[in-house]
């Protein structure tokens, strides 16, 4: 269930930035945090989506640590863009939002693969 539920929402966060990225690019004319908040953002459900796909839990626990490492960076793309003034608050505070709920439910989920893996000797 969980998983589903990540896989949404990191793939509308991943839309949601390559929207903003595109427009700090475009009307900014914000090149380089904009490209490295791009790649965390969008990396977050590539690794979600390879998780579905794992060959064993180690895998599993490993894609989603990855995608939650990316999510962890976002949050410093957000919070660098907000203090260079090229978010205004209610954007902020929107994308702060959403990517720490994110960082949550990975979290979540990465602790339970995580006492998977070691309740288990199988992978």
């Amino acid at each position: 269930m969980k998983e589903s539920i990540i896989r949404e929402k990191s793939f509308r966060f991943a839309v949601r930035i390559v929207k903003l990225c595109k427009f700090l690019k475009d009307e900014k004319k914000e090149f380089d945090i904009s490209k490295q908040f791009n790649r965390a953002g969008t990396s977050i459900g590539a690794n979600v989506r390879e998780a579905d796909r794992a060959v064993s839990k180690k895998d599993f626990a490993n894609k989603i640590g990855i995608a939650l490492k990316e999510a962890y960076e976002c949050e410093y793309w957000i919070e660098l863009l907000f203090a260079t003034d090229y978010l205004i608050e209610t954007e902020y505070q929107s994308m702060k939002d959403d990517c720490g709920e994110i960082n949550r439910i990975l979290l979540a989920i990465s602790k339970a693969a995580c006492n998977t893996l070691s309740s288990t000797s199988n992978d």
